[in-house]
């Protein structure tokens, strides 16, 4: 019944693209007090390069050929912004409360997805993004009169992962997921360069092996991500990134001890129910009539 629904495919390919991507989260903890982040940005981009060059010589140079270099260009440009956010947050937020605040970008989505895709906005949407920015809310915890700088730098960075999704799914019609995530891989290691050679710093063997590690989860989450939204809109299969908060949640209790406060809790509960929200508002006759032909 499942396999052969484009939503539950692509569905599944975004939630085992999370859990690939907090662990590599966690592989930025192990380095983020030594490594500075624009270094680590760049040689995550320039390994996921060379972790694609089989692909490309099986392929050859016509696996290249793109119309849309254009928007392989934007998606990079923002991406690596959005991923300098995603960093800095790993290295300086707990694991659960990171994973949760990159979560937020779902809430951008629909309304990117609407001015640039001509996706519908739903009522359900709407709230959804109410009760998920009040989570935000919670999370930031106003009331104890101090502000984390790191929590503001993650919402804004999933901000733009919310744009670099949406442009994901335009361009994924016509590009294959390798190819999205080699051009994505190769500008922004190009863009990232020069920030990194400022302040670089020569990592130990177990560094670069951790960086390694980086490489190869953070690749395979895109090249999951890539493909996933190729199987339904972005405004639908947004709220299954929220399996990486359960994700990081049992990842930084098991090894970094980390447990909720009673605001980050709220904030989850929050998101989550957004998501749901989401879910159960995304479910269009279309969709049902394929469900039930499946």
């Amino acid at each position: 019944m499942f396999k052969d629904n484009p939503f539950y495919k692509g569905a599944a390919l975004i939630l085992v693209s999370e859990l690939f991507l907090v662990l590599s989260g966690m592989s930025i903890k192990q380095v983020s007090a030594e490594l500075p982040t624009e270094m680590t940005v760049f040689i995550r981009n320039l390994f996921g390069v060379i972790l694609l060059l089989p692909w490309l010589a099986k392929n050859g140079a016509d696996a290249l050929k793109t119309s849309l270099l254009r928007f392989h260009l934007m998606r990079a440009a923002v991406g690596v912004t959005a991923m300098t956010c995603l960093f800095y947050s790993w290295g300086h937020l707990p694991l659960a409360q990171a994973a949760l605040l990159k979560q937020t970008a779902p809430f951008f989505i629909p309304f990117i997805a609407m001015l640039w895709l001509g996706e519908r906005v739903t009522r359900a949407a709407k709230l959804a993004i109410v009760v998920g920015f009040a989570g935000v809310y919670a999370v930031l915890n106003p009331q104890d009169g101090t502000l984390n700088i790191a929590v503001l730098i993650a919402v804004f960075g999933a901000m733009l992962g919310g744009l670099a999704k949406v442009t994901i799914r335009r361009m994924s019609a016509t590009e294959s997921p390798q190819r999205i995530v080699f051009y994505f891989g190769f500008f922004s290691a190009i863009f990232a360069a020069v920030p990194a050679a400022l302040v670089w710093v020569t990592p130990s063997l177990a560094q670069f092996g951790w960086l390694v590690a980086l490489a190869v989860t953070s690749t395979s989450a895109q090249l999951l991500l890539s493909k996933g939204y190729s199987y339904a809109p972005a405004g639908q299969l947004g709220p299954f990134t929220y399996g990486s908060v359960a994700f990081a949640a049992l990842f930084g209790w098991l090894f970094w001890d980390e447990l909720l406060d009673w605001n980050t809790f709220l904030g989850v509960v929050l998101i989550i129910a957004a998501g749901i929200i989401t879910v159960r508002g995304s479910t269009t006759p279309e969709s049902k009539a394929a469900a039930a032909k499946s």
